[in-house]
């Protein structure tokens, strides 16, 4: 039997509602942000994202603040030599070094059991926290989402948008949980689908938190370490395990920064 006008009528209703969903576009502005985020969650819900995740999606707020700094990266286009000044690389050596010293146990059981050295953890944690002092003032959630919105990157970042959103449905995170401008977050200012895919539960309270130091930086190592980290070899550029501390940040300056300071810090 042939359908009815009304039900063709219906069906393609619905056909249009589907694709008006689908096609919502990224965008240079914030014009478009709650229309595509109607459609990202429909993304995000096949992806594995409960309730809580996609509450927290439906709250989000365009960051613009997020993308004045993702125009505006200028420390990465420094050379090496002025890169590590301003970003206090003397400063981080002599605390590192205390750091290490005074905890040599802890890191020592970090290294064995993941092969990273104290140099390494430790000229991460400086370089992107101050040890802790600073860990961001942008909401996570909504710095991720909006950068999964803005075309520039939109691709790059979409993963690390539900990665956000299934650390908010797990707990580790909330819809206002405050990070740097990209969106990391915690002690050495994970990425979030990084945070989910590497994050441990190194204190062992049965909770991955990376507001806490101790689960930050073993989850920094067992990142570096699923990165292809060999336990004794080298971590200068051109040694088997610089790939690892490229994994962690693709600018070269930084690369390098955090090479020299760990031979340092480890003396």
């Amino acid at each position: 039997m042939l359908p009815s006008f009304k039900s063709l009528a219906l069906g393609f209703g619905l056909s249009l509602s589907a694709t008006a969903a689908l096609a919502a576009q990224c965008g240079n502005t914030s014009a478009g942000f709650d229309a595509w985020k109607a459609a990202f969650a429909q993304e995000a819900k096949s992806a594995g994202v409960g309730q809580r995740g996609l509450q927290a999606l439906a709250q989000a707020q365009y960051a613009k603040r997020t993308i004045a700094a993702d125009r505006n990266q200028k420390s990465f286009k420094y050379s090496l030599e002025k890169f590590m000044q301003v970003r206090g690389a003397n400063a981080i050596i002599s605390q590192g070094r205390k750091r290490k010293a005074q905890n040599a146990a802890y890191f020592q059981a970090i290294e064995q059991q993941y092969g990273v050295p104290a140099g390494v953890i430790l000229a991460i944690h400086g370089m992107e926290t101050g040890f802790g002092g600073f860990m961001g003032d942008s909401s996570v959630v909504s710095a991720i989402v909006t950068l999964s919105f803005d075309c520039r990157r939109s691709d790059f970042f979409k993963p690390h948008a539900i990665g956000a959103l299934k650390l908010v449905d797990r707990g580790s995170i909330t819809g206002s949980t405050k990070g740097a401008k990209h969106g990391e977050l915690g002690h050495t200012q994970f990425l979030p689908g990084n945070a989910l895919k590497y994050g441990v539960d190194g204190n062992g309270d049965g909770r991955v938190d990376f507001y806490n130091q101790t689960d930050a930086l073993v989850s920094t190592a067992n990142f570096l370490r699923q990165k292809g980290w060999k336990p004794g070899q080298g971590y200068q550029p051109g040694q088997p395990n610089f790939r690892a501390i490229q994994a962690w940040n693709a600018a070269g300056v930084y690369q390098k920064a955090i090479a020299i300071m760990a031979a340092k810090i480890d003396g």
